[in-house]
């Protein structure tokens, strides 16, 4: 895993399919690229079921997706099976209004009402105990401090069932420190992940995500993230801390081409790439 794409926030989702209508910055939703150049919700689902079932010999029913932006894993996990729940739990009230919107094109009604928005701050949010709590993306490394990271972990730890799983991913390796850009292209445009400053006397990060173009408009800064780049083994020690019995890296293991494989499996042993990605399953 050389490849810089390994700390990026990418994520290759072949699920998507191509849109032949010619984009522009002015005729783009930002939220949609986002999801075709970001997220992989089937992947995810796949995840949840495969930790679930390695770590409780069981399915995981019913999810809560924190940080959940367009909610598009919690409407793949609804989708996956009839007895399937999901809570969605975001901040920002815009992206929860532009997922209401949307869900109806993506469910159908029996699924939407197996679907629960709700915006609340993921640090005291209250919500019924669910079997697997989600925090994708590197969404959590918002919280900068041992005291913030701890508060939201110790809520994930009480809002899950007795046997229950907190599922999150991380991303690292010497790349991640580096200030610089990344282009990648999509299905019309080019996605930019801009890892604008780094400071590491405090482990402050300032990385954006940027969209181009063909006809040579960019959206700028579409979405902006003011991080702490926090280690794997900063990351485990928190979660032990805030109540949770065992906590097992799931790192990704290697093709022959030297890229990662997208094939994530438990490991106490990691390579010292440029770039990496692991998800982490913490058991209550």
């Amino acid at each position: 895993m050389s490849d810089a794409t390994r700390t990026s926030k990418a994520r290759k989702n072949p699920n998507h399919k191509k849109r032949r209508s010619r984009r522009t910055a002015a005729t783009s939703d930002k939220h949609e690229l986002y999801e075709l150049s970001v997220q992989g919700p089937e992947a995810e689902g796949d995840f949840v079921d495969k930790a679930f079932r390695q770590r409780r010999r069981r399915l995981a029913r019913s999810i809560r997706e924190d940080f959940c932006g367009t909610a598009i894993a919690s409407a793949e996990w609804v989708k996956r099976r009839r007895d399937n729940t999901a809570i969605a739990v975001d901040l920002d009230q815009s992206v929860l209004d532009w997922a209401a919107r949307k869900l109806p094109e993506r469910l159908d009604p029996e699924q939407l009402g197996r679907l629960t928005l709700r915006r609340a701050d993921v640090r005291t949010v209250r919500t019924p105990p669910v079997d697997c709590i989600l925090a994708m993306n590197f969404s959590y490394y918002i919280f900068k401090t041992r005291q913030g990271l701890g508060q939201y972990f110790k809520r994930a730890h009480r809002g899950l069932v007795e046997d229950g799983l907190f599922l999150i991913d991380a991303y690292g390796g010497s790349d991640s420190f580096l200030e610089m850009q990344e282009r990648r292209k999509v299905s019309g445009f080019t996605y930019v992940w801009d890892q604008h400053s780094y400071n590491p006397i405090t482990g402050d990060a300032v990385n954006y995500i940027h969209f181009e173009f063909p006809d040579g408009t960019r959206m700028n800064k579409a979405f902006a993230y003011e991080w702490r780049l926090w280690t794997l083994p900063e990351i485990q020690e928190l979660l032990y801390e805030a109540g949770f019995s065992k906590v097992t890296v799931y790192w990704e293991g290697t093709g022959d081409d030297g890229e990662g494989n997208d094939e994530f499996d438990p490991s106490t042993v990691g390579e010292a790439c440029p770039g990496w990605i692991a998800y982490l399953a913490a058991e209550k």
